[in-house]
C-alpha cells in the first residue's frame, strides 16, 4: 500500500474508533441510560429483541452494550485487537440494524443505512489488518505472549 492509502485507513480507524468510543462513553457514564427503549421498540424481530429487555436480561445487556463499544473504540484507535474489535462493532451494528423497519430502516434510506455503513467499512479494517499501520498491533505480536500463542497474533491485527 502506499503512503496515502495507509493513511486514509488510518483515518478510517482513528474516526470509527472516536465514534464507538464517544458511544460507549456517553453510555458508561449515563446511570440513567438503558436500552430497554431500543429493544422494546424493535420493529422486526420484536421476540428476539423483547428477549433481550427482560428485567432479568436487561441488565447483562447494556453492560454488554456500554463496554463493548467503549471497548471497541479503544482497539480501533491504538490499533490493537483491531480484527476483534472490528468483528465485534460487525455484530453490534448488526443488532442495531435489524430490530429497524426493513426495508426502510429510517427515513432517508432504503435498505442501507449507517450500520451497514459501518459494517462495510469495520470488514475493510478486519480484511486489511489495519493495526499494523500506525497502530500498537506489530509491538503487540512481538511479546512474548503472542510467541507462546500464536492464535492470538491472528487477532490483534
Amino acid at each position: 500500500m502506499n503512503r496515502t492509502s495507509l493513511f486514509s485507513l488510518l483515518l478510517l480507524r482513528l474516526s470509527l474508533g472516536l465514534l464507538f468510543l464517544y458511544a460507549g462513553l456517553t453510555k458508561v457514564t449515563d446511570p440513567a441510560w438503558s436500552a430497554a427503549g431500543y429493544l422494546q421498540g424493535a420493529k422486526s424481530f420484536t421476540g428476539f429483541f423483547q428477549w433481550f429487555a427482560q428485567p432479568e436480561i436487561l441488565p447483562v445487556t447494556n453492560f454488554l452494550n456500554e463496554w463493548g463499544l467503549t471497548l471497541i473504540g479503544a482497539a480501533l484507535i491504538l490499533g490493537v485487537f483491531v480484527r476483534l474489535a472490528s468483528l465485534s462493532g460487525v455484530v453490534l451494528m448488526l443488532l442495531y440494524y435489524l430490530p429497524l423497519s426493513f426495508p426502510f430502516p429510517n427515513a432517508h434510506s432504503f435498505i442501507i443505512d449507517e450500520h451497514i455503513v459501518y459494517i462495510a467499512a469495520l470488514l475493510v479494517l478486519a480484511s486489511l489488518r489495519a493495526g499494523r499501520f500506525f497502530g500498537l498491533e506489530k509491538w503487540c505480536a512481538s511479546l512474548p505472549l503472542c510467541s507462546k500463542f500464536p492464535r492470538l497474533r491472528a487477532w490483534l491485527g
